[in-house]
């Protein structure tokens, strides 16, 4: 969904802290912590605060346009969402995240935790570690 959109929807405006960070995750390979986000603009000559970055991530991340990435280091990064339900798998040699879908496979093991636990689940993070395509072959090559 475009951003001015999902803003106005809200009733939000589309400020340039906002654009500023959408921008910088629209062009970013891998999950952007929110001081490399800060970082990133400043080298761009963007006037932005680390405390406006916060603020954009959170609000962001409450409308689903981003989503939070946990990293092996226990930091976490933020990503574009698509729409829909997405989890994620990083590489752990460079750090690319790649979304994928589903959550229908998951519905078994759900059912089963909910009969062993009693718990009623309502929300669930799944993410992957493993290695690109890319570093499996830069692997192999050495």
């Amino acid at each position: 969904m475009d951003l001015q959109l999902k803003l106005n929807q809200q009733g939000l405006r589309l400020t340039r802290p906002r654009r500023v960070v959408m921008n910088i995750l629209q062009s970013a390979p891998m999950p952007l912590a929110p001081q490399a986000i800060f970082k990133t603009a400043v080298n761009s000559q963007e006037e932005i605060s680390l405390v406006s970055v916060y603020r954009t991530l959170d609000l962001l991340e409450e409308l689903s346009l981003v989503r939070k990435v946990h990293g092996h280091d226990g930091c976490h990064g933020y990503v574009l969402a698509s729409p829909g339900h997405h989890h994620h798998i990083i590489c752990q040699q460079c750090g690319r995240a790649v979304e994928f879908t589903g959550i229908g496979d998951l519905a078994d093991v759900f059912e089963r935790i909910v009969a062993e636990t009693g718990f009623d689940v309502d929300d669930h993070l799944l993410q992957l570690y493993g290695f690109c395509p890319q570093c499996q072959k830069e692997k192999t090559e050495k």
